[in-house]
This record gives C-alpha cells, sequence and structure tokens, in this order.
C-alpha cells in the first residue's frame, strides 16, 4: 500500500503517532489532530481509488528521417582581417 499510495500512507502514519503522542501524554490537542489526520488520509485514499481511471492516450511517435547518401557541410564565410 506504501508504495502505491505514498501521501496517504504518509498521513496515516503521521496522523497515527500524533494520536498515540497525544493520548500517552494526555494531549487532547495533539490526540485530536492525529484522529483527524488520518481520518483525512483514509478519506484521501478512498477518494483516489473511487475515480475512474483513464486510459492514456499513446502519444505519436516521431521518427527520424531516413539516412541520406550526403551529409551537409557547414562552411563558415572566411573573413578578411584588417590590419
Amino acid at each position: 500500500m506504501y508504495r502505491k499510495e505514498p501521501i496517504p500512507s504518509f498521513l496515516v502514519t503521521i496522523g497515527l503517532v500524533d494520536a498515540a503522542i497525544g493520548g500517552l501524554g494526555n494531549r487532547v490537542g495533539l490526540f485530536s489532530f492525529g484522529i483527524v489526520t488520518v481520518g483525512s488520509a483514509l478519506a484521501l485514499r478512498w477518494w483516489l481509488q473511487q475515480r475512474p481511471i483513464q486510459p492514456s492516450q499513446p502519444l505519436a511517435q516521431t521518427y527520424l528521417p531516413p539516412a541520406s547518401s550526403s551529409v551537409p557541410t557547414l562552411a563558415t564565410p572566411k573573413r578578411k582581417r584588417s590590419g
């Protein structure tokens, strides 16, 4: 699950840690924040699974033109030196 949906999994982990620390330390705010974070992450995961998966359109492939027998040469015009 973690590799398939990394963001919701990360949020669940953070929320569980916050809830555990808040519950053990009698910190109602931190415990509540952890529970809300876990709930939000589970809702996000459910929402991501409910979206219809749209097949991606294959990109048009372009190929190089066939090799030509002559290759153009690059020539720079010679400059006259002033002197």
